[in-house]
C-alpha cells in the first residue's frame, strides 16, 4: 500500500481491496454528496475498480483519507487528467460530515496540488465546484487557488479554479 502524504493530521493512502464498503459508505449521506454529480451505485463500484486499477498501472487515481490519531475513515480524494484540457490534472475531495470545518479539505488540497506537480509535467492544477458550494470555494482559495470565470460541465455551470505551478 502506497502512501501518498501524512503529517500529524491524516494520512492519504491507496485504497485497500477489502475498504470498498467503506468508500462506499461515504456517498450514502445526501449532504455530503448534494454537491456532487448524480451517480448510480453501480458507478460507484465501477469507481472503486478503476482506482484498484490504477495503482497497479501507477496512474493518477482516487485515494482514501483517514484520521491519523484514531484510524477513522475521512473521506476521499482524486487527482486525474483534465477532461476539458488535457494539459492540467483535477484535484477533488468528498469527506465525511463530522470532518467539515477542520482544516482538512485545505490541507488535502494543498497534499493533492503538491503531488500532483511532483509525479506530473502539468504546469496547472485545477479544481472545479457546484456554483453553490461556498465552502469548497473558501477551501480553493485558502489553498492558493485563483477562481477563473465558469466553467460548462454537462450543461451546467460549475466554479472553476487554477493554481499554477511555480518555476
Amino acid at each position: 500500500m502506497s502512501t501518498l502524504y501524512q503529517s500529524p493530521k491524516i494520512i492519504i493512502r491507496e485504497f485497500l481491496p477489502q475498504e470498498q464498503q467503506t468508500f462506499l459508505d461515504l456517498f450514502k449521506d445526501n449532504q455530503v454528496t448534494q454537491y456532487l454529480p448524480v451517480v448510480s451505485p453501480e458507478r460507484y463500484l465501477e469507481m472503486f475498480d478503476e482506482l484498484l486499477e490504477n495503482y497497479e498501472q501507477k496512474k493518477l487515481s482516487r485515494w482514501a483519507i483517514f484520521d491519523t490519531t484514531n484510524n477513522n475513515f475521512i473521506g476521499m480524494c482524486v487527482a486525474r487528467i483534465f477532461v476539458h484540457n488535457t494539459n492540467q490534472i483535477e484535484i477533488g475531495y468528498v469527506l465525511s460530515r463530522e470532518y467539515w470545518g477542520k482544516g482538512i479539505a485545505t490541507e488535502v488540497c494543498k497534499a493533492l496540488t503538491q503531488y500532483s506537480f511532483a509525479n506530473t509535467n502539468t504546469k496547472e492544477v485545477v479544481a472545479i465546484t457546484d456554483i453553490n458550494n461556498s465552502g469548497s470555494q473558501n477551501v480553493l482559495q485558502k489553498s492558493g487557488f485563483e477562481r477563473l470565470d465558469n466553467l460548462i460541465r454537462d450543461e451546467e455551470e460549475m466554479a472553476y479554479f487554477k493554481i499554477e505551478r511555480f518555476s
